[in-house]
């Protein structure tokens, strides 16, 4: 198995950059969400959680069918 090791760290810096942007963009509202997170019941957390890991594999889907 080769690691396309270039491709590895453009993915995680790209990961890195979409948490931070909620954090640069909304810095006075982020405190008030996040309080707003932890109260939720762990079944809401897991739905989102989902919810995100579906739409990040349909992103690479749609990614890699571009790709001659």
């Amino acid at each position: 198995m080769n690691i396309d090791w270039s491709l590895l760290f453009t993915a995680i810096g790209l990961a890195i950059i979409f948490e931070g942007l909620p954090y640069f963009l909304f810095a006075e509202r982020m405190p008030l969400m996040l309080i707003k997170l932890a109260e939720q019941p762990p079944k809401f957390l897991r739905f989102i959680g989902l919810a995100a890991i579906i739409l990040g594999l349909l992103v690479i889907s749609f990614g890699r069918s571009l790709i001659f």
